[in-house]
């Protein structure tokens, strides 16, 4: 099986089964929309001091942006916020790379399903899909977590 098709295939699955879909209560609530397309989405982020406890998310738009927000529960919830940062950090210098970028076995180890997401790269329209919900959990993590201070941990 082609590396593309089985990303595809991660990318379809997680658009239709969501981990995370729902919102729950949460210490922050953002809402983001990509003005380019129409995607939007309602993301909570819940705390346990520094661990990331729950990632909420109501949304709308292609199976892209969604199943992202998807791969974002899965990775984050349980994690501590200085390794959700460095997950956000290393989905960005995937899905930014315009292509240059083939995930290694170490990118693999990080990102996980978020590798599904490497193909994404080479269409700048769809990469503003593919981080909707990362720039929201970054904005909802710096309401959380005290505004400016918080801000500067997630940049």
């Amino acid at each position: 099986m082609k590396l593309d098709s089985m990303y595809r295939e991660v990318i379809l699955d997680h658009y239709k089964n969501p981990h995370g879909r729902g919102l729950r209560d949460g210490d922050a609530e953002v809402h983001h929309v990509n003005p380019t397309c129409g995607d939007e989405i309602t993301l909570r982020v819940k705390y346990d001091g520094t661990t990331i406890q729950d990632v909420s998310y109501e949304g709308q738009g292609c199976s892209i942006s969604q199943a992202s927000a998807s791969v974002l529960n899965e990775l984050l919830v349980g994690k501590e916020l200085s390794e959700g940062q460095k997950i956000q950090e290393t989905f960005l210098e995937l899905v930014q790379s315009k292509g240059r970028i083939e995930p290694d076995d170490a990118m693999e180890e990080v990102l996980e399903d978020a590798v599904a997401f490497a193909g994404v790269s080479k269409y700048p329209a769809r990469v503003k899909c593919a981080l909707l919900s990362w720039m929201a959990w970054k904005d909802a993590t710096a309401q959380a977590l005290g505004g400016a201070d918080a801000e500067r941990k997630t940049a």
